[in-house]
């Protein structure tokens, strides 16, 4: 599994601030944080910039280049910022995004196999995102994985992404995602690669919160064999969390129980109260965070005190 880094994302009000001073060393600096972490793609959120977006990206592109080489992911819907990022991109990019709407189809894939890139594309079209993993499958399977198939892609440079979504208010979405990435995983020989946007999961939480959701999340997505995982790797504890499971580290009580999740999810089933011991609050944390993953508890920002 691959971490694309996320923290080049325009919603920061430094990263806002760095691209209207046209500071590339904030850029640079922040690139080699996260590649030092351990991220292997970095994903340069930009926004919409309708306006800018043509003359921004090739220089975000350019700059970031000059300090890190890695693959970048140029994640706006200006697709001539899109193209402009691609002509002077050094290593093989991904397209952020496409979904399964006809008009994105008709540009977007022909623009990625024109400069060799990769594409996440999202199980979504113009009615929106299906709750059901069966559904969000079906839409890769009848819209997006044909087109790529017709542009002659590589399943490999295809990467289907079922769209993670918020515990707080779309928490019937957090298990689906999960099977719809396991689904996924056996749709087709060779599958389409899978991709997720781990942080959605825990959007409008209280800040405190939200690395516990990321991380708890994390681990069910992997046991789910997610491919690419956009999210934070300078969240030490979701890094963690990553090398419990790659190293099968039970040393501790909070490790055991991480790798039981992960084992259990693989297996299709679920953690129960017979796993924890409550004793211990990070065990207990854990597990009341994987109910209302699970959407057997009730999301509230209290939770955890219940």
């Amino acid at each position: 599994m691959q971490i694309i880094g996320e923290n080049i994302h325009i919603i920061s009000p430094k990263v806002k601030e760095a691209v209207a001073e046209k500071n590339i060393k904030f850029f640079q600096d922040l690139a080699v944080k996260q590649v030092e972490a351990g991220a292997t793609i970095l994903d340069l959120n930009i926004g919409p910039q309708k306006k800018a977006g043509h003359e921004i990206m090739p220089w975000l592109v350019k700059g970031v280049q000059e300090a890190v080489d890695v693959p970048l992911s140029l994640d706006t819907t200006n697709l001539a910022a899109i193209e402009e990022g691609l002509k002077v991109a050094k290593n093989q990019c991904i397209i952020n995004s496409v979904s399964a709407e006809e008009e994105r189809l008709e540009v977007v894939p022909p623009l990625a196999k024109q400069y060799n890139a990769k594409i996440i594309a999202l199980t979504m079209g113009k009615g929106g995102i299906p709750v059901s993993a069966e559904e969000r499958v079906n839409i890769a399977l009848e819209k997006l994985i044909p087109k790529a198939m017709e542009m002659d892609m590589p399943m490999e440079d295809l990467l289907i992404d079922p769209l993670v979504l918020t515990v707080s208010g779309c928490q019937e979405y957090c298990p689906e995602c999960v099977e719809a990435v396991r689904i996924l995983k056996v749709a087709g020989d060779p599958p389409p690669a899978t991709n997720v946007g781990l942080s959605n999961v825990s959007n409008a939480v209280p800040k405190e919160m939200r690395p516990l959701i990321n991380r708890t999340y994390g681990v069910m997505l992997l046991a789910a064999g997610v491919d690419y995982m956009i999210a934070d790797p300078l969240d030490a504890d979701l890094k963690e969390f990553i090398r419990i499971v790659n190293e099968r580290d039970g040393s501790t009580g909070a490790g055991q129980l991480v790798l039981t999740l992960y084992d259990k999810t693989v297996a299709m089933d679920k953690l129960t109260a017979d796993d924890v011991d409550f004793s211990d609050l990070q065990q207990a944390d854990v597990f009341k965070t994987v109910q209302i993953l699970y959407n057997d508890i009730i999301y509230t920002d209290s939770y955890l005190r219940v």
